[in-house]
């Protein structure tokens, strides 16, 4: 089993930064692919961004290219997502998940199989 845990949220300003955290523990992650997603009140949860399992591959939703990087280091079993120029839009919980069976890069949620509890975004205008 891994366990994840998001960290990093808060209440930002529009145009300010935000660098979101996921720390797994329970097993090393260095070869899972992991991928963050957000829910928005009343949305259903949506993709964000994709690492592989080196971190030499990326994949964006079309609205985060250019906004946000998601990155990782193995050694210290950790994930995060760089998120600048903020907007109220981008407020959301935000979701870390690992795929455990592949390392390529997924968009769909259901290629994951450990989720972590959440971190609230929230960006004010």
């Amino acid at each position: 089993q891994v366990q994840l845990v998001e960290s990093g949220g808060g209440l930002v300003q529009a145009g300010g930064s935000l660098r979101l955290s996921c720390a797994a523990s329970g097993r090393a992650i260095s070869y899972y692919a992991m991928g963050w997603f957000r829910q928005a009140p009343g949305k259903e949860r949506e993709f964000v961004a994709t690492i592989n399992w080196s971190g030499g591959y990326t994949y964006y939703a079309e609205s985060m290219k250019g906004r946000f990087i998601i990155s990782r280091d193995n050694a210290k079993n950790t994930v995060y997502l760089q998120m600048n120029t903020l907007r109220p839009e981008d407020t959301a919980v935000y979701y870390c998940a690992a795929n455990r069976y592949s390392g390529s890069l997924y968009y769909s949620e259901n290629k994951y199989d450990y989720w972590g509890q959440g971190t609230q975004v929230t960006v004010s205008s």
